[in-house]
């Protein structure tokens, strides 16, 4: 019989505090509870109408999988982990690459979690940590080393993994990158467009696979445009904004000061405009400035500055991708793709 709370609902339409399940979702759609689980697993049989509807319904009540069920039942997770190092944070590229991993992730079955760590410390830890207690099913790292540990031990261990760069340890595996090269290159070429003959590079860590790749693509440039190196080697872009300016500022003091800045970070530029302007140079008249940045932020500010775009959301997303097409068992071979920088006034 049909019983009546005292507001006029019946005990069946009556909210409840408890976590919605699979039960409370087949209830609302008038499905079985098999059908159900078999719609958000995006099963083949199902309809596309009906995966929607309940889809819908699960994202309406803020339905959540019991993930010790899951993985009891599973073996699996459905958890990616991203571990990232704070330096990523500082220079901005934290939000938008978790942005496009979360576009990538939201119609599947998978959860992102964010591991933060820091550079002083082992970066081999937190991937020991998902490898002995099986808390992700993938793993998304990034600023990789050309002989890179924890590439080495996750191949070592046949786990699902993408980077975000690459090694040069002759082992195939996934990963995306930017062409950092390129980068440096064409930066050079606009410099020396503008008339700028002494040329100096605030570069990545030299420990870094991406040093090597930025450092031979200025290095190019400098010899194909007839170009002068002003060496920058006392701090790179992970140091401080105040450690970069000081650097700066005592660099345009001395004798064959530069006429042009490459500059590997966009919040690095920054330190850098700061100090030229100390020592009353103009940007634009006396010194040039070409970086790199992963937003518009910088040329919007200050367009004198010549920036081209790093793409971390689109660099998001394709490590999103890559990192499921491992678990499902595609060849690392498969998965590797490079993007190149976004020239200023381009989308």
């Amino acid at each position: 019989m049909d019983r009546t709370k005292s507001d006029g609902r019946t005990a069946a339409t009556a909210p409840s505090s408890e976590r919605p399940t699979l039960k409370t979702i087949a209830f609302m759609t008038g499905l079985g509870i098999t059908t159900v689980s078999r719609a958000l697993k995006d099963a083949p049989d199902i309809s596309s109408e009906t995966k929607e509807r309940v889809r819908l319904v699960a994202r309406q009540i803020g339905y959540q999988p019991n993930r010790a069920g899951v993985r009891l039942r599973t073996g699996k997770t459905n958890v990616i982990s991203l571990i990232l190092s704070l330096e990523e944070e500082i220079m901005g590229l934290t939000s938008p690459m978790v942005v496009g991993i979360s576009e990538v992730l939201a119609a599947t079955q998978y959860h992102l979690v964010v591991t933060p760590y820091r550079t002083q410390g082992n970066a081999l830890d937190p991937v020991r940590y998902v490898l002995e207690t099986g808390a992700a099913d993938g793993v998304i790292i990034s600023r990789t080393e050309p002989k890179d540990p924890r590439v080495a031990l996750m191949m070592e261990r046949n786990f699902p993994f993408v980077t975000h760069g690459r090694t040069e340890m002759g082992l195939a595996h996934p990963y995306h990158d930017f062409d950092n090269e390129r980068f440096a290159y064409e930066a050079v070429r606009k410099l020396v467009e503008r008339g700028r003959k002494r040329i100096m590079l605030l570069q990545p860590p030299p420990y870094l696979t991406f040093y090597l790749h930025m450092r031979a693509g200025f290095e190019k440039g400098i010899r194909d445009f007839g170009a002068t190196v002003v060496p920058f080697n006392g701090v790179d872009i992970d140091h401080s904004l105040a450690e970069i300016r000081a650097a700066a500022e005592a660099l345009f003091d001395a004798p064959g000061a530069p006429d042009g800045i490459v500059s590997g970070s966009g919040s690095g530029a920054i330190a850098l405009i700061a100090a030229l302007e100390a020592k009353g140079l103009r940007l634009g008249q006396d010194i040039d400035l070409v970086s790199k940045e992963p937003h518009v932020l910088l040329q919007w500010l200050r367009p004198e500055v010549m920036t081209m775009r790093e793409d971390i959301r689109l660099a998001g997303r394709e490590l999103a991708k890559a990192v499921l097409a491992r678990i499902e068992g595609r060849p690392p071979e498969e998965l590797q793709t490079l993007s190149y920088p976004i020239p200023t006034g381009e989308v």
